[in-house]
């Protein structure tokens, strides 16, 4: 068993493959080498002991990385959270099911095996007696009855969990923070990607937002998915809202479209060029179950970002941010999240709720069920999932 030296942690990652540029190797490597934080260069007083990998494709990682930090890969998940022992011999586990070969089911959903490593982990946890904090990477499961019974397992084994993307976490182009227990009178957010994937970061941005309004998040009422021209006829009688669009794209720095050729602004709502820019636009409706109603647009063609922007009783002016995502390879936004990862490890503590991402990970899964009921609106009363954001967001480099 690999030693560590006294008062540093250790760490299990469990992963679906570690190659270049997967999440597995970008959030691992923040506890292998380190990563820029608050000015300077910061080493995580934590030490990666163990790895499982699933699949191991052209390009694998996870040898190279064992041999150059002085890890094992072993074949089990148990033997990697025993790391080799009869008992749990880690301080905390990641598990990062992102990326590999895995069947897609008619949703259009990639069935990575979160749930299936989860169940895995909290099998050695109730064997040996012991729990240890949990880090699950985006979506809890594909399917919201399996996020629920994680969520579930976490309450009844009394161990600390975090989910979800980066987003949430990372920089905002301005640095906006909604106030705590305002009114939100409406919101849209954009996003751009492939569904099942890109959707899910920009629905849970759009909830890390929401969740701060009064009384906190009280669950979803219903929920639908439409598609294609239904998207543009749907802001013109008014479900979804154009000045709110307009925030929104004002804050994205990739509009693509004539401004590109000329350098001159343009302004995609009105001018016409959005619809012919965006050939397959999406729309998310969620009719929360306090009567707030809020629109994730899925525009791939017009920007490359995301952005959000919404509607607060008492203040005279829209709020609008950009959710900053510096560029390939670094992609600097998950030491963000690996920051939050770290914080739950020091301090036993979940920086912020398991339910949002439990409550997003539902979101996604019954607006993809309304796709494939020829974009029903679907009444959703298994997401009445209730809990309170923290006090301050923590995105970017703000203390917890």
């Amino acid at each position: 068993m690999p030693q560590t030296p006294p008062g540093r942690k250790r760490l299990a990652i469990i992963t679906t493959i570690w190659r270049y540029l997967s999440h597995a190797q970008h959030m691992g490597d923040r506890f292998l080498v380190g990563y820029p934080w608050n000015g300077r260069w910061h080493k995580p007083a934590m030490d990666v002991v163990s790895l499982y990998v699933d699949q191991k494709p052209e390009g694998d990682q996870s040898q190279e990385r064992a041999h150059e930090f002085g890890f094992q890969v072993y074949p089990t998940i148990a033997e990697a959270l025993r790391c080799g022992t009869r008992q749990l011999a880690v301080d905390a586990v990641l598990v990062i099911g992102e990326h590999g070969d895995y069947p897609v089911n008619a949703k259009g959903q990639i069935q990575y095996p979160r749930y299936e490593f989860f169940q895995q982990v909290t099998e050695v946890f109730e064997k040996d007696g012991r729990t240890v904090p949990v880090f699950n990477d985006k979506h809890l499961s594909y399917s919201f009855e399996k996020a629920s019974r994680m969520v579930a397992a976490s309450k009844k084994l009394n161990f600390p969990m975090l989910a979800g993307s980066s987003l949430p976490v990372t920089w905002r182009l301005p640095d906006v923070e909604l106030p705590l227990d305002c009114v939100i009178e409406e919101a849209l957010m954009v996003g751009v990607g492939s569904s099942d994937a890109a959707d899910f970061h920009a629905l849970e941005a759009m909830q890390c937002m929401l969740e701060r309004r009064r009384n906190g998040e009280t669950g979803v009422k219903a929920v639908q998915l439409i598609q294609g021209p239904a998207v543009w006829q749907a802001g013109q009688d008014g479900r979804w809202s154009r000045r709110l669009l307009e925030a929104a794209l004002a804050r994205s720095n990739s509009r693509s479209g004539v401004g590109e050729l000329d350098g001159r602004p343009q302004d995609l709502v009105h001018s016409g060029e959005l619809e012919e820019l965006v050939k397959e636009p999406a729309a998310y409706f969620i009719e929360y179950n306090d009567g707030l109603r809020a629109t994730l647009l899925m525009i791939n063609g017009a920007v490359q970002d995301f952005t959000f922007a919404c509607r607060v009783r008492g203040l005279p002016q829209i709020v609008s941010t950009q959710f900053l995502l510096p560029p390939l390879p670094n992609v600097a936004y998950s030491a963000c999240l690996m920051n939050r990862v770290e914080e739950m490890i020091a301090s036993g503590k979940a920086p912020y709720p398991v339910e949002r991402t439990l409550l997003v990970s539902g979101i996604l899964d019954l607006c993809l069920e309304s796709r494939i009921r020829q974009n029903q609106r679907l009444d959703t009363p298994q997401l009445n999932v209730k809990y309170r954001a923290p006090r301050t967001s923590q995105f970017g480099e703000a203390p917890a």
